[in-house]
């Protein structure tokens, strides 16, 4: 490795993301599963329902823990949900978190 500029290495910067997830995601969970895995990886954000029965939110946090919950996002999320599409939108670094924690909003 080299010396070290002022630009962040890949991981190491804050991103904020919003997403849309889509499939049997409510009903199910998925809510409070997507609040606890945030949890786990320390990420902060909220998460809600929509009124066209998608699931939709906001991410932020390190860019490696970021990626984690996109992917889970993506592929697992809640036992009994069935995620048939996952949509990612306005990604951008931030200097510092906009939430003091992971909500699930009504």
């Amino acid at each position: 490795g080299g010396g070290g500029g002022a630009a962040m290495a890949e991981g190491e910067g804050l991103v904020s993301v919003d997403y849309e997830v889509s499939g049997k995601v409510q009903g199910v969970f998925f809510r409070k599963y997507t609040q606890g895995e945030a949890k786990r990886l320390g990420l902060v954000g909220w998460v809600q329902n929509t009124s066209h029965g998608t699931v939709q939110g906001q991410i932020q946090g390190p860019t490696a823990r970021v990626r984690e919950l996109q992917e889970w996002l993506r592929k697992i999320g809640s036992p009994q949900s069935r995620i048939s599409r996952a949509e990612f939108s306005n990604e951008k670094t931030i200097e510092a978190l906009e939430h003091k924690e992971f909500q699930i909003l009504k």
